[in-house]
Order: C-alpha cells, then sequence, then structure tokens
C-alpha cells in the first residue's frame, strides 16, 4: 500500500466520521430553547453589511491592521475595510473553495477543492498556485514571509509567501480518523502552533523541527470515531498560554513557552472557544456555556439558556462575549457573569464560524454569505 493511498484513506475517514456525526445529530436534534425575554444593557449596531455568496465550507476571516480577508465558495477573495465594508481589493482564485482565509496584510492565501493553495499580494495580484496532496479545510496561516497550510490528515506544509517555493513538510505518524473541521494552525513568537490529533505541537516555522509537543486530551473509547479527539481551531492565545477544544473530549491550555500542560477539563463539545487573558468559554455539545478561569480552568459560570441554538464559536471582545446561533442572532453576553446585554440579527441564516474583530468592529458571517460588521458600545 503506498504512502499515498495511505494520506488518501486517513482524509476519506475523517469526512466520513464528520458526516456520521453530522448525520446523527440531525436525526435526533432536539427542539432549541427559545430565546428569553431581556432588556438591553449596553447599546450596539450595525455598521455596515456585505455579501460573499453562498458557504459551502467554514469560512473563518482573517482580520490585520483595520482589514478583513474574506473569500467565497466560489473563489472570489476580497479584502474590506473594517471601519467601512469598503471593497479594498477583489480577486478570484480561479476555482471553489475548501478553505480560507490566512493573511499578513501582505500576502493573502486560500485552498481550492483541488487541494491548490493559491496566494495572491496586498493589492490582490495572484502570486502563485501549488497543490497539496491532500484535503485542506484549516485556513492557511500567513507569516514571516511563509505560508503554512495542514491538510486534513494533519500534514503541515510550508511555503515561500513571494514564490510558492516549498520550504519544507512535518507529518508525525497518522491517526487511524481525522476531523474534517478546522484544526489549529497559528504562532506564539517564533514558534508554530499546530493541532496533531488531540497534541498540540510547537514547529520551528524555518525547518518544520519538533521542538515540543504535548497531549491537551487523552482519547477514549471503544472504537476509533469514539477516540477521535483533534484540536479545534482556531485557538485562543494570551501571552504564552494556548488554549483550545480536543474534539468532543476536552477544554485544555498549555504553555507554549515551555511546551507543557497547564490543565485540561473534560467536557464535549465541537466548536472552538473564545477568552480573554482570564476567562474561557465554551458551548458544549448540547449548547450549555460555561466559563472557566483562564489559569486554572475553575468554573466561573455557565448557562443553559442557549440549549440546542447551533452555537458558534466565541470571541471575547472587551467586557462583552459574542456568538452566534442557528437563526442568525448575535448574542452580546457579559463576560464576567453571562448575563445577556444585547442581540442583534443577520439574514436568518446559521453563523458559521466563530466571529472576528477589527479594533472595535466584530465580523461575523452567515451561511448564505451575508458579512455583518457589529459595534457593541
Amino acid at each position: 500500500m503506498t504512502a499515498a493511498t495511505l494520506v488518501r484513506r486517513a482524509v476519506l475517514a475523517g469526512f466520513a466520521a464528520a458526516a456520521a456525526l453530522l448525520v446523527g445529530c440531525a436525526a435526533d436534534k432536539p427542539e432549541p430553547k427559545p430565546l428569553e425575554a431581556y432588556e438591553p444593557k449596553i447599546a450596539g449596531r450595525q455598521a455596515w453589511v456585505q455579501q460573499i455568496g453562498t458557504l459551502r465550507y467554514p469560512l473563518v476571516p482573517a482580520a490585520r491592521d483595520g482589514t478583513f480577508y474574506v473569500a467565497g465558495s466560489d473563489g472570489t477573495v476580497q479584502a474590506l475595510a473594517a471601519d467601512s465594508g469598503r471593497v479594498l481589493w477583489r480577486a478570484e482564485a480561479g476555482a471553489d473553495l475548501a478553505a480560507g482565509v490566512g493573511s499578513d496584510g501582505r500576502f493573502t492565501s486560500v485552498v481550492t477543492r483541488a487541494n491548490e493553495v493559491v496566494t495572491f499580494s496586498a493589492q490582490g495580484a495572484p502570486l502563485w498556485r501549488k497543490r497539496v496532496p491532500a484535503a485542506v479545510v484549516s485556513p492557511p496561516f500567513v507569516a514571516g514571509e511563509r505560508v503554512f497550510v495542514m491538510t486534513v490528515d494533519r500534514v503541515v506544509h510550508a511555503f515561500d509567501a513571494q514564490d510558492g517555493r516549498r520550504l519544507w513538510v512535518h507529518q508525525k505518524p497518522g491517526d487511524p480518523l481525522t476531523l474534517a473541521q478546522p484544526g489549529v494552525l497559528a504562532a506564539y513568537r517564533n514558534t508554530l502552533l499546530a493541532g496533531q490529533g488531540p497534541r498540540l505541537a510547537g514547529l520551528e516555522p524555518t525547518t518544520g523541527t519538533l521542538a515540543w509537543d504535548v497531549a491537551l486530551a487523552s482519547p477514549r473509547g471503544t472504537n476509533e470515531v469514539e477516540r477521535l479527539a483533534d484540536l479545534v481551531g482556531p485557538p485562543v492565545r494570551h501571552g504564552s498560554r494556548v488554549c483550545a477544544r480536543a474534539f468532543q473530549s476536552s477544554v485544555a491550555c498549555a504553555d507554549a513557552e515551555r511546551g507543557t500542560l497547564l490543565w485540561t477539563r473534560q467536557v464535549g463539545g465541537a466548536r472552538p472557544l473564545g477568552g480573554d487573558a482570564e476567562r474561557l468559554f465554551g458551548a458544549d455539545g448540547s449548547d450549555r456555556i460555561t466559563a472557566w478561569r483562564a489559569d486554572t480552568g475553575d468554573v466561573l459560570w455557565n448557562t443553559e439558556r442557549f440549549m440546542n441554538r447551533g452555537l458558534s464559536g466565541m470571541l471575547a471582545v472587551g467586557p462583552v462575549l459574542v456568538f452566534g446561533d442557528f437563526a442568525g442572532v448575535v448574542h452580546f453576553l457579559a463576560t464576567a457573569s453571562g448575563e445577556t446585554q444585547l442581540r442583534l440579527e443577520t439574514d436568518g441564516t446559521p453563523i458559521v464560524a466563530a466571529p472576528v474583530a477589527s479594533g472595535q468592529t466584530v465580523l461575523v458571517v452567515t451561511r448564505d454569505g451575508g458579512l455583518y460588521a457589529f459595534r457593541p458600545q
């Protein structure tokens, strides 16, 4: 059996596992809890709205230096001014997309369904395209004039951002199954952080050499699907503390300076965490929201007010926690108490990824491709 066949089997298994889990959830999905009446505690408004087209993949926008970078399923890539929504540039990848967007402001990268990494200049001019050997669902990570791409089998590829020259490939022994949803690919100082199964790896970005790795979960179960515990991105980082969810297994934080585990808590769930310097937030598989102390993992508060509402990943912005639900409602809770501060509506379709922020502007993306920018006050 060839290495290529093994990679293909791992990729297909990941998609099959995710599909099976989704089908199972859809079949027995309980009724969403109705929203309770509330009195707004803060002001907030829709700053602008744009459209990127119906999304068939989990778009994770990038925010950099007052600009949001977004991409539609049809291959349209745009840079938008965060303050006004004005289109700064628009480009075409030339094919349907499977993952995006990664940008450092100078280089912007997406990945097509044909497994091609496509990179654009700061003005949106196409620079290069290179193929990777397996499917990609995680947004590329762009930093240090390099483009890092992680395939579904959790192999990390590094390219020169200017010309697409392949610099290195890092591969760990393959897991029997992998999760077909965005994983962890980020940085701490001069260390590239990559989620590989339930482990967080620290890689030397110029060579791909493994500096350290630490388990954020201890998978349990009687079969490979039950033991599936891939790290879900994007992670939450404050200083050297990096926190992430392990799919349906745990929430945990590690010290990226030393490559050591700080704490872990067994809790299910599949969506990315949100957090600030003091607290970490996440919803479990039933959409029960919990806030933990970021330094110790102690529970600070929890709420069942949003049970079964198909919550998105979360974002902490100042004193408020922001997330969306299956009906396109954007919720703003007090980070200190979980009390509802504000609700704002979009187009009525699900929020597909964790909100992102640029300054005081929060961007959420709906399944129908609505780009809604809000400013809580």
